[in-house]
């Protein structure tokens, strides 16, 4: 085996397969996992304990694959089309979830067939293909592996690919040359990605505190979002690109051809009144393998109902009025908020007839506020 030879068919191979960058790293213990620590202690995490659950697991690659000894660090872009306007009663899903699939199962299908090329390849040969879920400080080895650098949206940052990808990794027990790591950081003293942040979710720069991150309080949270980080969602229903938006980076950044990653009809944007006709099943049947099944119905529904009243659209009323008489807590709360923000003798008059008969009191609180401020 002539490992630079591998090295360099295999790159070749992630190529044909879409990944745009593709560089090598030895498997070495985390750079960034003091940092990671650090980040954890911090409470920045929020209800993200899968993360300190498994924490010592992102010291070194092993954790994922016991005999590791090269990673293979892989980009793939999903940047399609432009975002379109919302209009009143609509929401926005981030870029990378726009597509009528599920961004890990395109990946994964990738990986495995880059990783059954390589075992025929090569005889002994052990690997593991990962995307997001593994523990595995994937921004970090990219960085090694000469990809790009983290930038202070604590994105992954290349010059001409801009941050609008996703990132991948290939592990092998193979010794394979290494690429030069990234040593140089081209955020300069620009700080528009901090400065747009509408909730304000950077304490420092290259610093996130998830807690207040739109992704986080629309996709990871599973309770009600602080009243306070409310108006900050804007219009946004699953995710957030704004601090990608602004980055002078992506102005420029690729467009990807993979079919899996355009953008279905209904989802750029989405029409938010729609989706309080749909019952579990309907729900289920729309978004089962769509990413927005991680933050299932309730969650949907509940960021629905806070965008709804954000815009404070009238016409939303009788959605939000069901919302209000959903079986779910969270999406009765959300839309008590929401109703409240509208106001008007509609709201005001479905709110009151509402927290005659709520039974949770935490919803009751919401209700009580709501009917103050509907006045």
């Amino acid at each position: 085996m002539n490992p630079s030879l591998v090295a360099a068919d295999l790159k070749a191979r992630a190529a044909e397969l879409g990944f745009a960058l593709a560089g090598v790293c030895p498997a070495r213990d985390a750079a960034g996992y003091p940092k990671l620590q650090e980040w954890l202690a911090s409470g920045y995490a929020g209800q993200m304990h899968y993360l300190s659950n498994r924490a010592e697991a992102y010291r070194h690659p092993r954790s994922v694959l016991e005999s590791v000894r090269s990673v293979l660090m892989l980009a793939m872009p999903y940047r399609t089309e432009e975002p379109k306007e919302c209009q009143p009663g609509e929401g926005r899903i981030s870029r990378y979830a726009w597509g009528p699939g599920d961004y890990h199962d395109v990946i994964h299908d990738k990986l495995h067939a880059l990783a059954d090329w390589l075992r025929a390849e090569v005889s002994g040969a052990e690997c593991r293909g990962v995307v997001d879920s593994a523990p595995l400080l994937e921004r970090e080895f990219a960085v090694a592996a000469g990809l790009g650098w983290i930038g202070k949206n604590t994105l992954l940052l290349n010059k001409p690919a801009g941050s609008y990808f996703f990132l991948a990794a290939l592990l092998t027990n193979l010794d394979l040359p290494a690429d030069a790591p990234f040593a140089t950081d081209h955020c300069g003293t620009c700080r528009a990605c901090l400065d747009a942040c509408p909730t304000q979710a950077f304490p420092q720069p290259y610093v996130l505190d998830a807690t207040k991150c739109i992704s986080y309080l629309t996709i990871e949270l599973r309770e009600a979002i602080p009243e306070e980080l409310r108006p900050g969602l804007g219009d946004w229903l699953f995710g957030c690109d704004v601090c990608q938006d602004v980055c002078p980076w992506n102005h420029r950044a690729p467009l990807s051809g993979e079919l899996s990653f355009q953008p279905r009809d209904d989802e750029n944007p989405v029409d938010l009144i729609a989706l309080f006709e749909l019952d579990d099943a309907g729900f289920k049947a729309r978004f089962r393998h769509s990413p927005l099944w991680r933050s299932k119905r309730r969650g949907i529904l509940r960021n629905a109902a806070i965008v709804l009243g954000n815009q404070q659209h009238e016409a939303a009323i009788p959605a939000l009025i069901r919302g209000l008489n959903d079986n779910e807590p969270l999406i009765r709360g959300a839309s008590a908020w929401a109703l409240g923000k509208i106001g008007g003798d509609a709201a005001r008059t479905a709110l009151q007839a509402r927290i005659v008969v709520e039974p949770h009191l935490e919803v009751k609180g919401e209700i009580e506020i709501a009917i103050g401020n509907a006045s």
